[in-house]
């Protein structure tokens, strides 16, 4: 079987920060004119808010990595978005990687809205699990099963 270059610690980690970044709502300017009192205090937790170090979090984590461990983030978000290759396929889809990797991969990672569960089913073909890596998900986390 394929072995990964790139830690489930540091895949889980990636997962983490983009759960909680891509759960964020682009911010919404308040209408002056509504009653305060039906106000959702809540939501303003959930904007994005210049100064937010969320995406930043993420970025800086995906700009860490190495050659070898981006081509597996890559592969792995591809495995997980297909329905239909698995594990054995590792080698093909690591060679679309090459041959298809994007100019900008940091932001094409960090514009892929389903980033998240993409790494996690990747994982899951693996038979790896971000519930064992350590690393704190978010309460509403989705986890796969081994």
């Amino acid at each position: 079987m394929a072995e990964l270059r790139i830690s489930t610690e540091k895949v889980c980690f990636i997962v983490a920060r983009s759960r909680t970044f891509h759960a964020k709502l682009p911010p919404v300017l308040p209408d002056y004119g509504s009653n305060p009192a039906d106000e959702d205090t809540a939501h303003p937790i959930l904007e994005d808010r210049p100064g937010d170090e969320t995406e930043q979090e993420l970025r800086d984590a995906l700009s860490g990595l190495d050659g070898a461990e981006m081509a597996d983030l890559i592969a792995l978000s591809w495995l997980g978005r297909d329905d239909v290759r698995d594990a054995d396929d590792w080698d093909d889809v690591l060679a679309e990687v090459a041959d298809q990797r994007p100019e900008h991969p940091v932001d094409a990672l960090v514009e892929q809205p389903l980033l998240a569960d993409m790494l996690e089913e990747g994982l899951a073909k693996f038979g790896l699990s971000c519930a064992d890596s350590g690393e704190e998900l978010a309460p509403d986390a989705r986890v796969l099963p081994e």
